[in-house]
């Protein structure tokens, strides 16, 4: 995948680590292999992306935005638990590629809250309406509020933040 990147663009300035998965089930009917499997996807993908980019990051003073949760940091369900353990180890992934890449290469987390994809269509009504009541704005983000968040990240605008979480989760209490 990176060197297609590269082959086909000459650079790579910009990786955004966003794969997600849970199996949103009651914890202890969480399987081994499901708990392996969300690791995978959501913090050993993203340790491996950016441990084959980076060569190429460093070469363009770039930088990586993984999509953290809120789920890693402030609201925990136990019927999440491999995700919220994912997401608490996807931070500590961030902060830990920071230091390593640093200074060259900058590493951000944006920790969304509630967003409006399809993860989350299939959930109970009710539940989303009692989710909802925690958050200040009162809706779940759009995608795109999500990604100009990203995209600030990425630009020369963050150019002093490295190692740093963004919530963007319509302050959640």
């Amino acid at each position: 995948m990176v060197e297609e990147v590269v082959g086909k663009f000459g650079k790579l300035d910009i990786l955004v680590n966003n794969a997600a998965l849970v199996y949103d089930i009651p914890l202890f009917e969480k399987t081994v292999e499901q708990w392996s499997k969300t690791f995978a996807v959501n913090v050993i993908g993203s340790f491996l992306c950016a441990k084959y980019c980076s060569p190429y990051l460093q070469k363009t003073s770039g930088n990586i935005v993984n999509v953290c949760s809120t789920s890693g940091s402030t609201s925990f369900d136990p019927n999440a638990a491999d995700y919220d353990s994912s997401k608490v180890g996807l931070v500590s992934l961030t902060k830990d590629l920071a230091k390593e890449l640093a200074p060259i290469v900058r590493v951000n987390g944006v920790a969304p809250g509630w967003i409006d994809t399809d993860m989350n269509k299939d959930l109970p009504k009710e539940y989303i309406e009692e989710e909802m009541k925690k958050t200040l704005i009162g809706r779940m983000a759009k995608p795109e509020e999500v990604a100009k968040s990203i995209l600030f990240l990425a630009s020369d605008d963050a150019s002093y933040l490295t190692g740093s979480i963004v919530f963007v989760d319509g302050g959640s209490i």
